[in-house]
């Protein structure tokens, strides 16, 4: 029987350990449009719940449990691997990428989780979830937050995606001129799949109570906010 990934690859999410962010997040500030930085921002949205707190065994709490076993990237475009072990807060994640045919291999380690009562022009939202910045080695540098939102009046539940991204390094100049051309359609294709799959995997685990398959769902709204909005 093969090895799961984790153990295959044990020893390169060790070395990660010690590996540093390729990018200064106590200048974030700076990290801007105007600064030649890619800023994105998406939100999908999921089955509401009754006003109040997430509900155990809602949609809410569905929402947490995907996002915290990192199953809704496109499995095609990128595949996390990770120690189970590891506490969520202290997670590096050894992330397979697949692009023009070829196999990659990125180093990210989480950089904090948040689980808070936020006041917002929409009112009052319970909001979970992380982020994780990218290590040296990375094609990218930048640092992306995975939350979902529940609103406390209305109990609306939301996915969202909030990220801040350039190239990075990349010495092959075939890997450079690829990504180049087609990094942003890849950020913007891991966006939209990653919000179908939670939308999928959240109506499947409010229907089943087991673990989703990702299997399509009806079709609901999803979008990319302007920065304006936020």
């Amino acid at each position: 029987m093969a090895e799961p990934p984790r153990e295959r690859y044990r020893e390169r999410l060790e070395a990660l350990e010690r590996r540093p962010l390729n990018l200064d997040l106590s200048r974030r500030s700076e990290y801007t449009r105007e600064a030649g930085w890619n800023i994105d921002d998406y939100e999908a949205d999921l089955p509401p719940e009754p006003p109040g707190e997430p509900l155990p065994g809602g949609s809410f709490r569905a929402a947490q449990e995907v996002l915290r076993e990192y199953r809704f990237p496109p499995p095609d475009l990128i595949t996390g691997i990770f120690l189970p072990e590891q506490p969520l807060e202290q997670r590096v994640m050894l992330l397979r990428g697949r692009f023009l045919g070829f196999t990659f291999f990125f180093g990210v380690r989480v950089g904090g989780v948040v689980d808070e009562l936020r006041e917002t022009r929409q009112g009052l939202e319970r909001v979970w979830g992380y982020d994780y910045a990218t290590l040296e080695g990375h094609f990218e540098r930048g640092q992306i937050e995975f939350t979902v939102a529940k609103r406390l009046d209305s109990g609306e539940v939301f996915f969202r995606i909030h990220a801040f991204s350039r190239t990075g390094t990349i010495r092959n100049p075939f890997y450079a001129l690829g990504f180049r051309l087609f990094g942003r359609r890849l950020q913007r294709r891991f966006a939209y799949e990653s919000m179908r799959r939670v939308q999928a995997l959240v109506q499947e685990k409010l229907a089943t109570g087991r673990p989703a398959s990702a299997q399509p769902a009806a079709e609901a709204r999803m979008e990319e906010i302007a920065e304006d909005r936020r």
